[in-house]
């Protein structure tokens, strides 16, 4: 490309971008093949609110995978599996594919109590149209707000509390914010989670510690430990029927 070809070029692209832009303001309709684009004022208040209403819903449906994981069972149960798996020695078996879908049913499993109170009490009412939508928030959050109370300790809560100014001790469980229990409740999980894999990594460890005694003993110093301890590790999770246990103490811990 010239010099002449160039100086051509940086004149006729500010004209094009101010046609462009010209065209833009002057029409309100934008027309594509297929495709048309129209922005016209509204004077109604009722089409004006509809439309909030419609960003805040989108807002939420892109937080919904936070909310999923920080307010239900499913951040206990994905960090006790992927413990278990590091405690094998085998970090790429089971994949996190199957950690996370199989954490995501454990997770149904466990919060359908809850779900099925939230759609009783608050979706099928407000179907039927015999409560307002913020009716329906408040009596939606109560059932998670109860869920999240029984796994949250009490110093946890009122550490949050302090951290948000509150000078006076809530009396009452409903006294106590969503903003600080939500927070109060994910470390809460995460204890609970490194406890539960304190307890699985235990067992691991001492046949970890057992074959490299016997390698140093027979003056095998060059044979990795966690090679030949792999098979015995997974040999004994399978003999005492790991997966039904592990499942089953990880139900269990949230009733």
């Amino acid at each position: 490309m010239n010099a002449g070809t160039r100086r051509l070029l940086a004149v006729l692209a500010p004209v094009a971008l101010a046609l462009l832009l010209a065209g833009c303001a002057t029409s309100p309709q934008l027309a594509a093949p297929g495709v048309t684009l129209s922005v016209d004022p509204s004077g109604k208040p009722a089409e004006v609110t509809s439309g909030v209403q419609l960003l805040v819903l989108m807002t939420v449906l892109s937080v919904a995978p936070s909310i999923l994981i920080l307010a239900t069972s499913f951040t206990r149960i994905v960090i006790v599996l992927s413990m278990l798996r590091t405690a094998l020695g085998t970090p790429t078996a089971p994949p996190n594919q199957v950690i996370v879908g199989l954490s995501l049913l454990l997770t149904l499993f466990i919060m359908a109590p809850v779900y099925q109170k939230i759609d009783e009490q608050a979706v099928q009412p407000y179907l039927r149209e015999e409560i307002s939508q913020q009716q329906a928030f408040d009596l939606a959050v109560e059932p998670v707000r109860e869920f999240m109370f029984k796994q949250t300790r009490a110093k946890d809560i009122e550490l949050f509390l302090s951290l948000g100014g509150a000078t006076t001790r809530p009396s009452a469980l409903s006294e106590v914010p969503t903003i600080s229990l939500l927070p109060a409740f994910v470390i809460s999980e995460l204890r609970t989670a490194f406890t539960m894999a304190f307890v699985i990594y235990v067992p691991f460890l001492v046949i970890e510690m057992v074959v490299s005694s016997i390698l140093l003993a027979m003056g095998m110093m060059m044979l990795p430990p966690s090679l030949v301890s792999l098979p015995f590790k997974v040999l004994l999770f399978v003999m005492v029927d790991g997966w039904y246990l592990l499942t089953r103490s990880l139900v269990m811990s949230f009733q």
